[in-house]
């Protein structure tokens, strides 16, 4: 049996153990401690009867409040979809000829694009949307919009695609080849006036000839091109399919021409729209102020 006694010293009983003359006091905790200690005690068992805690054999004990980390996620899942639904009840009523002005509505829908875009574009694209010269797709970055760049003609342009089969409305556009109808001669200085029309080249009068006698009347006098009918712009040093000389005689003797599919019918009309949203939102997109210059231009009328 331990030896216990009173250290006299302290006043305070030993436990009655003895190592190399040196014994341990029984000193009492301190009182805050236990009481810490009890409420701690309490606490776990108010716990237990609230919340689910108990682990059985198939599930836990559900707790008398009903409380379930599940439930609790469930509730803020729906919560953001309903938050969701409201956004896409405004996107869907908003014209959208009007969103640019409500920059929350505009702010929510560029989030939603910037996350259909990775899902439906990226593929052809990019991730960072600058496209590819050497497949011919277009950079949305760059302010060159073959059909317009303002949120209207973006969104008609996702609804029908680009040469896409089946749509009467999809946007259309061809060049024909040329391959054969110049001399080698002749179509060197019709390379050299197109690079000097972007300041890439030196004026050549026999290819200015040619350029007028040939390309012209869709591409314009100077090069401006003509979103009418689809002809791209040569004067602005951005090219589609590259710059170099062999790129153009490429272009020239045999276009090619890309494909775009239409979005109708693959993505909801709200789903199209945020993609028109983020897509102007990436440093190109035109503002309407531009077309509602035109009197004659209604805004909220379809391109």
């Amino acid at each position: 049996m331990a030896n216990r006694r009173i250290d006299e010293p302290t006043g305070t009983e030993t436990v009655g153990h003895e190592w190399d003359g040196i014994e341990e006091l029984n000193t009492p905790l301190p009182r805050w401690w236990l009481w810490t200690f009890y409420l701690t005690i309490i606490f776990s068992v108010g716990y237990i009867i609230a919340y689910p805690a108990w682990p059985l054999v198939n599930k836990g004990t559900k707790g008398v409040l009903g409380w379930t980390s599940r439930g609790q996620l469930a509730e803020e899942v729906t919560a953001a979809d309903l938050a969701q639904v409201s956004v896409r009840e405004a996107l869907a009523r908003t014209p959208i000829e009007r969103l640019p002005e409500d920059s929350e509505l505009m702010a929510q829908a560029v989030a939603g694009g910037r996350a259909a875009f990775k899902v439906n574009c990226s593929q052809c694209h990019g991730s960072g949307a600058a496209g590819s010269q050497r497949l011919g797709y277009p950079n949305l970055n760059d302010d060159d919009w073959l059909w317009g760049g303002d949120p209207r003609a973006i969104e008609f342009t996702l609804v029908h695609g680009i040469r896409q089969a089946g749509d009467d409305e999809t946007r259309f556009s061809t060049m024909p080849p040329f391959a054969g109808a110049f001399e080698p001669a002749q179509l060197d200085a019709l390379i050299t006036h197109v690079l000097s029309l972007s300041g890439k080249g030196q004026a050549n009068p026999v290819g200015a000839q040619t350029f007028a006698d040939n390309c012209a009347a869709c591409h314009g006098a100077a090069g401006e091109g003509s979103r009418e009918l689809g002809a791209p712009r040569l004067n602005d040093a951005i090219w589609l399919r590259g710059s170099s000389r062999e790129d153009l005689r490429n272009q020239i003797l045999n276009p090619r021409m890309g494909v775009m599919p239409k979005w109708e019918g693959r993505l909801d009309p709200v789903t199209i729209r945020m993609l028109t949203a983020y897509v102007h939102s990436l440093g190109g997109g035109e503002d309407f102020v531009e077309v509602a210059a035109d009197p004659a231009i209604d805004v909220d009328a379809q391109p």
